[in-house]
């Protein structure tokens, strides 16, 4: 299979529609009595066309990581479809889901507790082709963990190591090698450079464009930098308590921020220019992020905007409408901030609608104490 064939003129791979994912709280030891429900993942729509990479950013608690696991169904949907090449995953039993596993695989943001720590290089990457009936002779499964390897660019000898003997940006090359050794069709990443250093960062992003390349992979790519997202991805998804709130293609979303809170991460992000920095206009969000077991009403998003209006924005629940050829925003107000017709309050002014102090809830805190940029110029190949 090469990259050619799976061009994204051959359409979606990945449709996600109206997902869910509700977890459920409960009080008592003796009674087991359901009192609310946490929304991690309320109401998703999105689609991934082929051989393409999707960006997912957002803050802490969000709903990102969940969002990945549930289309994996690593974590069970609440509600919702997930449609894989047309098939919905949501739906399926568990032997066709296992099978289906086999073409949908994960790389986890902690690469050291997603290995075995007992287990060494060699039966961490051997697992999945027994697992998948895909291991052949003692000859084939040493050749292919031996490709495997270098494609990540691992020595031999590292078979023989285990987890512990590796350092950060080398334990996520062998979880890279191990999504890709049953040669699946989607690979969701979760924060797979957050914790390494800026310069492997650059090494691990080369190296999922490289095999992407090379194998015709199509990426979902979570992430809270939006560096690491501008520079990998093609169409870069916004979230914001359980929500898309923004979706364009990665150049578009990057130069025209519609929804507030989009704009808000994108003044966040520091510029390595300290000329252009002192002139640039920073966004600071107002008040505490709403817990996702009690959401605000109308547009979640209000009770911290700096463009807020109270005729619709408190009660009237925006839908995610296109405003620009494949650029999707969920904000009643877009085309007027976007055209400087409706102009920011202030921080203080915000947190006063809310009946808030500034100084005792946060409220002055900018974004970028949840959201990561980088500090300083990274070269990517």
């Amino acid at each position: 299979m090469t990259a050619e064939s799976l061009s994204p003129a051959s359409g979606p791979l990945l449709q996600v529609q109206g997902l869910k994912v509700h977890f459920p709280i409960r009080r008592g030891l003796l009674v087991d009595r359901t009192v609310g429900h946490v929304r991690a993942v309320d109401g998703v729509d999105l689609s991934i066309d082929r051989g393409t990479t999707y960006g997912l950013v957002g803050e802490s608690g969000c709903g990102k990581s969940t969002l990945g696991r549930a289309i994996l169904r690593l974590t069970e949907p609440t509600a919702g479809k997930v449609l894989f090449d047309g098939t919905d995953v949501a739906s399926l039993k568990p032997e066709p889901m296992r099978h289906m596993r086999r073409r949908m695989q994960m790389v986890f943001q902690d690469p050291l507790g997603s290995l075995d720590p007992r287990q060494d290089v060699e039966s961490l990457l051997a697992e999945p082709l027994h697992a998948h009936g895909l291991g052949g002779d003692k000859q084939a499964i040493a050749r292919r963990l031996r490709e495997l390897l270098d494609a990540v660019g691992l020595p031999e000898a590292a078979l023989r190591r285990y987890p512990h003997e590796f350092s950060g940006g080398q334990r996520q090359r062998i979880g890279i090698a191990r999504a890709i050794t049953v040669e699946p069709d989607l690979l969701i990443a979760d924060e797979p450079v957050s914790a390494l250093d800026v310069s492997v960062q650059a090494q691990v992003l080369n190296l999922l464009e490289e095999l992407q390349e090379r194998l015709g992979l199509t990426y979902l790519v979570i992430a809270h930098d939006l560096a690491v997202v501008r520079h990998i991805s093609d169409v870069v998804g916004v979230m914001y308590l359980g929500s898309l709130v923004e979706q364009a293609p990665a150049d578009a979303l990057y130069e025209t921020p519609l929804h507030p809170y989009t704009r808000a991460l994108m003044s966040a992000v520091p510029v390595p220019d300290p000329v252009l920095e002192d002139s640039r206009e920073r966004i600071l969000l107002s008040g505490d992020l709403p817990s996702p077991a009690d959401p605000p009403s109308g547009c979640r998003f209000h009770t911290r905007c700096p463009w807020r209006q109270e005729t619709r924005c408190d009660d009237e629940v925006p839908t995610l409408r296109e405003l620009a050829p494949l650029h999707l925003v969920s904000c009643h107000w877009a085309e007027d901030i976007r055209d400087g017709r409706l102009l920011p309050k202030s921080a203080d002014e915000v947190a006063a609608t809310q009946g808030v102090s500034v100084g005792s809830t946060g409220a002055d805190q900018p974004v970028d104490t949840m959201i990561g940029g980088v500090d300083e110029p990274v070269e990517f190949r």
